[in-house]
């Protein structure tokens, strides 16, 4: 046990230390060299773990789809869950380097392997389905596409996180979220139930079905 204790501590050093790495200098920037030093493990414990960089970026892209939750209809999973899942990941973004690992390796999935395009399918297929809860519901137009909308929420969440990145260092992010689904909502929710959602967010992390 002492020993499989060890070796989770190692895995996520190497974790923590790549996420710093990869976040800071891009992934074709980010060196091996420099991830041992941050983690301060040897070549040996690093590729028992993993057997190359691109191993180590797929792993903390992959460890992000724990954080989309498959919604459940008998939860918070319409309109109103899904702009709490884009809020929490606001917040995580802020907080949490390997969430703002992930993201910019997703941005530059062209520079190494293919893991990148099965994130945003990931996540533009939660927003679908949150969507689609919220159009049985009556609470989305019968004529919006949730495959579409859910495309584009995505897409602007993306740009939105950049540019509030390079503006502010993330300051004004959870703004920026805000006004991004104040202006959205009007186009894809029925007027009647308009007022019943909150664009700044209504819940706490953990009811929005993620977790710490």
């Amino acid at each position: 046990m002492a020993k499989q204790e060890r070796a989770e501590r190692t895995r996520t050093a190497i974790l923590d230390a790549a996420a710093e790495a990869f976040e800071e200098h891009g992934f074709a920037g980010a060196r091996l060299s420099d991830i041992l030093a941050r983690a301060s493990v040897t070549k040996g414990a690093l590729y028992f773990h993993f057997q190359s960089k691109e191993e180590i970026a797929r792993a903390i892209i992959d460890e992000q789809f724990t954080i989309w939750p498959v919604p459940d209809p008998a939860d918070n999973a319409g309109v109103q869950g899904f702009i709490d899942l884009t809020h929490e990941m606001a917040r995580r973004l802020q907080g949490d380097v390997r969430i703002r690992a992930s993201i910019r390796l997703v941005i530059e999935y062209g520079t190494f392997t293919d893991p990148a395009t099965t994130a945003y399918q990931g996540w533009i297929s939660t927003g679908e389905r949150f969507l689609g809860h919220a159009q049985d519901k009556g609470d989305v137009r019968a004529e919006v596409s949730p495959r579409d909308v859910a495309t584009y929420i995505i897409g602007s969440f993306t740009g939105v996180q950049v540019s509030s990145e390079v503006l502010s260092g993330r300051t004004d992010l959870s703004d920026r979220v805000t006004t991004m689904w104040r202006i959205i909502l009007p186009g894809i929710v029925a007027p009647r139930r308009l007022a019943r959602f909150r664009p700044e967010g209504s819940t706490t992390p953990a009811r929005a079905g993620l977790t710490a």
